[in-house]
């Protein structure tokens, strides 16, 4: 019998490919980790420390569908890499750091675009722009073995039209850094995602939009906005 005083909350989980759910503990994301994306948004593309935001775990949606969200007329898409871990840790040395990934999938940080302007100008936090319901669209997750997270091609179109298009070797920080970073400020634990930034080209969607990202050697996703 349960000591719970109201029902909990579902776990957030989500799809493998082949058979599975894998459950999301939290879901951490790196901002402007492309060059050419930090300049497109104003920023200077030369390395710096990287810096993280936090999005819900029932923000990821493996659903096909993307509701529009209100209080927001400029809603962006990013294509990004997930990645999923299966293994935690503090202070998670680099040389050891893609051992504790579990697997990968094809996601869009999407993003209230105007009201992160508007957070930026007031110097306040991003959560509204970025953790909004169903703001993180995703593909099944695929196990580590055989991909490789340090390069491929990733790409975005929205009705047929290609607007985002990059590889996954123009990280500026790769995937086994964002761990071992990440994990000397957090512990982090098996179930934690990382979404690890978006090539340039973002740029907004409408209703009726379908939106097509793809990451060699992962499962396509296939987004609709209504």
């Amino acid at each position: 019998m349960s000591d719970f005083v109201i029902a909990p909350s579902p776990v957030a989980a989500l799809p493998v490919q082949g058979g599975g759910r894998f459950p999301v503990r939290r879901v951490y994301c790196i901002g402007r980790n492309y060059a050419a994306h930090a300049v497109e948004m104003g920023h200077d593309p030369n390395r710096e420390p990287p810096f993280f935001f936090q999005k819900n775990p029932d923000n990821l949606d493996p659903s096909g569908s993307f509701p529009y969200p209100g209080q927001s007329a400029d809603v962006h898409h990013e294509v990004e890499l997930a990645v999923a871990l299966g293994q935690g840790g503090a202070d998670i040395p680099l040389e050891s750091a893609l051992a504790h990934v579990w697997g990968y999938a094809v996601a869009l940080d999407m993003t209230r675009r105007d009201v992160q302007d508007e957070a930026k100008r007031l110097k306040r936090p991003w959560d509204t722009s970025k953790a909004f319901e169903h703001s993180a669209p995703i593909g099944p997750l695929v196990p580590a073995a055989g991909f490789d997270p340090s390069k491929g091609a990733i790409s975005l179109a929205v009705n047929d039209e290609v607007r985002q298009s990059g590889d996954l070797d123009q990280m500026i920080w790769k995937v086994p850094e964002m761990i071992a970073y990440l994990s000397t400020w957090f512990t982090l634990a098996p179930g934690d995602v990382i979404l690890s930034g978006t090539p340039a080209g973002v740029g907004p969607v409408v209703r009726g939009d379908r939106m097509a990202a793809r990451i060699a050697g992962l499962p396509p996703l296939d987004v609709r906005v209504v």
